[in-house]
């Protein structure tokens, strides 16, 4: 099944051309990362893909369109999407244990989403998924207690928790030494086959998202400059891709 579908998606926003118009497709269970000079309009394209913005052609998702919707059966769609920031929101004076839960308001009832904002009703879930990242000893603290390495972590947690049917990460392990960027993102990517979950992932770290995604998106100033396996892109892709730039491309040999 395809999960994600664009034809002919642009976006616009004033008078600034943001993403020029493409088409792409990414079945259900996929992994996919965006790579990418900044500025190349990786996170308007994910914005784009959770409709937190419109574009201009057509997107679907699972076979729907989600701006032919109601704002009800709008809401349900976005319930099976589940975002990662690269700096979440995340209030200051919010246990991290109710952040992750509040991954799973949009699939509660009402009255269950505020009783778990007043008290914790999941408290051993939430920990389970701290725990796979390295927080199980910060559940209780403050979120503006954090750094920001760790809000972006309870950040994926809270994805986690979640288990939607399609994770949008943007820059996810930004704030993180190699080593936890390297588990957290492979976190993910473990939901991601559990559940037959959808992740497409912006990053910086070019190294990262070739070992760990079989599929790349090259983006450079709004416009799709390659989709390969990973196992296809070369160092000359790679250098024409971040031209002018003085990001870190990865190492040869």
């Amino acid at each position: 099944m395809i999960a994600v579908a664009l034809d002919g998606e642009g976006l616009r926003l004033g008078q600034s051309r943001i993403l020029q118009p493409f088409n792409l497709q990414i079945t259900a269970g996929e992994c996919v990362a965006i790579i990418g000079p900044s500025g190349a309009g990786k996170t308007s394209l994910l914005r784009l893909i959770g409709t937190e913005l419109r574009g201009e052609g057509r997107l679907t998702l699972w076979d729907q369109d989600p701006w032919t919707l109601s704002t009800r059966d709008r809401q349900r769609l976005r319930s099976r999407i589940g975002m990662v920031w690269q700096q979440p929101p995340l209030p200051a004076s919010q246990q991290v244990v109710t952040a992750v839960l509040a991954g799973r308001l949009g699939q509660w009832s009402l009255g269950r989403s505020l009783l778990s904002l007043l008290r914790p009703c999941d408290p051993e879930g939430a920990l389970a998924e701290l725990a796979r990242l390295g927080l199980a000893d910060k559940w209780q603290q403050r979120c503006g207690e954090l750094s920001g390495g760790q809000s972006q972590r309870v950040g994926i947690a809270r994805v986690l928790y979640q288990q939607p049917d399609l994770m949008l990460a943007d820059e996810p392990v930004s704030a993180l030494d190699p080593v936890l960027a390297q588990s957290s993102l492979d976190a993910l990517l473990a939901q991601a086959r559990t559940r037959g979950s959808t992740l497409i992932a912006s990053l910086h770290a070019v190294d990262l998202a070739l070992e760990r995604f079989p599929r790349i998106i090259g983006l450079r100033e709004g416009r799709v400059q390659f989709d390969s396996p990973a196992t296809a892109v070369t160092p000359a892709m790679l250098a024409a891709l971040y031209a002018g730039e003085q990001e870190a491309l990865p190492c040869s040999g």
